[in-house]
């Protein structure tokens, strides 16, 4: 019996450590990707490949659809969480972003979900978290600052932040209204929606261009094996595991892993001013993610 507990603590820690680094690594796999492809080509391409995988699954093993009534809140979130969001990122990044900078300004979104949260839905936040807050932004603005215009191009922060305001709405609205949504039947549609998304994107924002280099293919082959099945299937079972609260700190530890791979793989600028900013960010939303309410 003991040795079977040890085996699963082992077991969840292992989940985490793969989780984060699967979770971190879509920033750098974008980099390397984008250099060969628009960022809306790229993630129109993704998604057409996930919706398919995704509706294999569900027909092969003949799981349950999401309730009728589900269906919109489900494509709004599914537009929200991966046309605005990654569609935001991937731009930033294609303006020359930086991978760990990408990273950082969108993990602070459970901060602005704090605000939706005490706004939209009545939550009580504690003295504890309005610190995480406070520490979350401070920490974001130290390592932002000297870089607006330089590594951080103007058009790139404000991507970002379209990208953050858009995962705080789609979290918030995920939580409310589909907390018991089916969930590869409601992947499926939400994958569908981004595609048909970033199809339509393509249309008033960019000239297709998919130049299928060995660059892009490790890119598109690890985003969509490793990080849209991989990642998001770790995330469901530890969540399934009840480790719903442990779960949600471990996307604040993604920006710090995003910058060390940046900077090992790209030469990308982690100096000790960024690390400083980057502990304080990850201390701030630690705090105000260490117990995770159900909205």
């Amino acid at each position: 019996m003991i040795n079977y507990s040890i085996f699963l603590i082992m077991l969840d820690f292992i989940l985490k450590i793969l989780f984060i680094f699967l979770w971190a690594s879509a920033f750098v796999a974008a980099k390397l990707g984008l250099n060969d492809a628009g960022p809306f080509s790229m993630l129109a391409i993704r998604f057409f490949i996930v919706s398919f995988i995704f509706a294999s699954i569900v027909i092969i093993f003949k799981t349950k659809w999401p309730k009728m009534k589900d269906i919109p809140n489900i494509i709004f979130v599914g537009v929200l969480l991966h046309g605005f969001y990654l569609g935001g990122v991937f731009f930033a990044i294609s303006k020359g972003t930086s991978a760990g900078l990408s990273s950082l300004i969108v993990s602070v979104h459970p901060i602005l979900t704090c605000f939706l949260a005490v706004i939209l839905v009545k939550e009580k936040i504690t003295i504890e978290k309005w610190i995480g807050i406070f520490l979350g932004f401070f920490g974001m603005i130290i390592v932002i600052w000297p870089r607006l215009g330089g590594e951080l191009p103007l058009i790139g922060f404000i991507s970002c932040c379209v990208a953050l305001t858009a995962i705080s709405f789609g979290t918030v609205i995920q939580k409310r209204y589909l907390e018991h949504m089916e969930i590869l039947g409601g992947n499926t549609i939400q994958a569908i929606s981004a595609a048909i998304f970033f199809a339509l994107a393509l249309n008033f924002t960019e000239p297709f261009k998919f130049n299928l280099t060995i660059d892009l293919f490790i890119s598109m082959s690890w985003l969509i094996l490793m990080v849209s099945i991989g990642a998001i299937s770790i995330l469901m079972l530890l969540i399934s595991r009840g480790k719903m609260s442990s779960t949600a700190s471990l996307f604040f530890l993604a920006p710090p892993v995003s910058a060390i791979l940046g900077y090992f793989i790209f030469k990308e600028e982690l100096n000790t001013f960024g690390i400083i900013g980057f502990i304080i960010t990850c201390t701030g939303v630690w705090l105000v993610n260490r117990e995770v309410k159900k909205y």
